[in-house]
């Protein structure tokens, strides 16, 4: 790995706050499944990539692939991005906060 790649677990580190077990639990939630943009009305791109961000999260750093380490970068991007949104008041049962989540990120546990 070079340093961009070792910079980009860095971050992605930073960015999902979420266990893999967490993760997976959340997405079995209804509140998980109602929020996020979706293709046709099937999942949303946010739980897709919860999915996703799991089985990266299972992996060893050796096994990351090209594709693993492009979809870290991007779960990156969209934490910071919506977390610069942040409603005022309280998040707790917000679909701001439950999209966040799809993404690995709790913004409750900052």
């Amino acid at each position: 790995m070079d340093d961009d790649d070792e910079q980009t677990r860095a971050d992605f580190g930073d960015a999902v706050n979420m266990t893999a077990g967490e993760l997976k639990d959340w997405l079995d939630t209804d509140d998980s499944k109602a929020v996020g943009q979706k293709d046709g009305g099937g999942e949303s791109t946010g739980h897709r990539s919860g999915r996703r961000i799991v089985e990266i999260l299972g992996k060893k750093k050796a096994d990351l692939t090209d594709a693993d380490l492009a979809h870290m970068r991007k779960v990156v991007g969209y934490v910071r991005r919506h977390e610069a949104q942040r409603p005022k008041g309280d998040i707790t049962d917000t679909d701001w906060r439950f999209s966040l989540m799809n993404w690995g990120h709790d913004p409750k546990k900052d």
